[in-house]
C-alpha cells in the first residue's frame, strides 16, 4: 500500500490525535472530518478499531506506509527487550527522524526529503535512505553547500529543543544520535501495546 498523501489535518482530527505534534490541526475545528462532523458524536470503538486506531496514529506521525510499518513491527519483535518500546525505538533511530530531532526540517516529512535528495551525511557519507537505522554513535552532518539553506535556518529557528537523545551544533550544523531514547522521551499519548495486540492478531 503506498503512504498516505492525503490532508494531515483531516487524518489528525478523524484520529483525535496530532500527526504533526503541534496541536494546530485540532484547535479551530476539534471534531470529526465532513460536513456533519460538528454535529456527529464520536463512535466507541471496539478493542479491535481502538487498535486499529493506534496503529494509525503512529505509523502517520513517522510518515511510513504499511508495509514499512509492520516490517519494522516484526523486525522488534525479533529483538531484545519489551517489543513496543523496542519498535518505538526503531522508529526514532530512522534518518529522517533523527534529522527531524535534530532541528533541521520542521516536519518528518521534510526532514524526508533532505535525506531524500542527499544532503545529510552520516559518518561522512552521503546516505539518501530516509529509512536508514541510524546506530548510537552515528553522527550526522549537513552537506556543505546546504549548511546556509534558508530552510533549514528557519527550521533550526523554530526549534524549541533537542530531546537529550540526540546532539547539534548549529555553527557546525552538525550532531550525533547519542543513544536510543527511552520510553519517558517519547510521545505519551501513544499506547503501543495496542499495536502490538492489533499485529499479535495476524500473527
Amino acid at each position: 500500500m503506498a503512504r498516505n498523501t492525503g490532508p494531515v489535518w483531516k487524518q489528525s482530527r478523524r484520529l483525535n490525535f496530532s500527526v504533526l505534534e503541534t496541536g494546530e490541526e485540532l484547535v479551530k475545528r476539534p471534531y470529526i472530518p465532513g460536513q456533519h462532523g460538528s454535529s456527529t458524536r464520536r463512535v466507541k470503538l471496539s478493542s479491535y478499531g481502538q487498535q486499529l486506531a493506534e496503529k494509525q496514529k503512529i505509523r502517520l506521525l513517522y510518515g511510513l506506509n504499511e508495509r514499512q510499518f509492520a516490517n519494522t513491527f516484526y523486525k522488534a519483535v525479533k529483538a531484545k527487550g519489551v517489543t513496543g518500546t523496542v519498535f518505538l525505538q526503531l522508529l526514532e533511530s530512522r534518518l529522517d527522524n533523527v534529522v527531524y530531532r535534530m532541528g533541521l526540517a520542521r516536519t518528518r516529512k521534510g526532514a524526508r526529503q533532505l535525506v531524500n535528495h542527499g544532503h545529510i551525511l552520516v559518518n561522512g557519507k552521503k546516505v539518501d535512505i530516509p529509512s536508514y537505522s541510524c546506530k548510537p554513535g552515528d553522527k550526522i552532518e549537513v552537506k556543505d553547500n546546504m549548511k546556509n539553506a534558508a530552510v533549514i535556518k528557519e527550521a533550526l529557528e523554530v526549534t524549541p529543543h533537542t530531546p537529550d537523545f540526540v546532539t547539534f551544533d548549529a555553527n557546525k550544523m552538525a550532531g550525533e544520535f547519542v543513544r536510543l531514547p527511552e520510553r519517558n522521551e517519547l510521545n505519551q499519548q501513544f499506547n503501543e501495546l495496542l499495536v502490538v495486540e492489533y499485529y499479535n492478531r495476524k500473527m
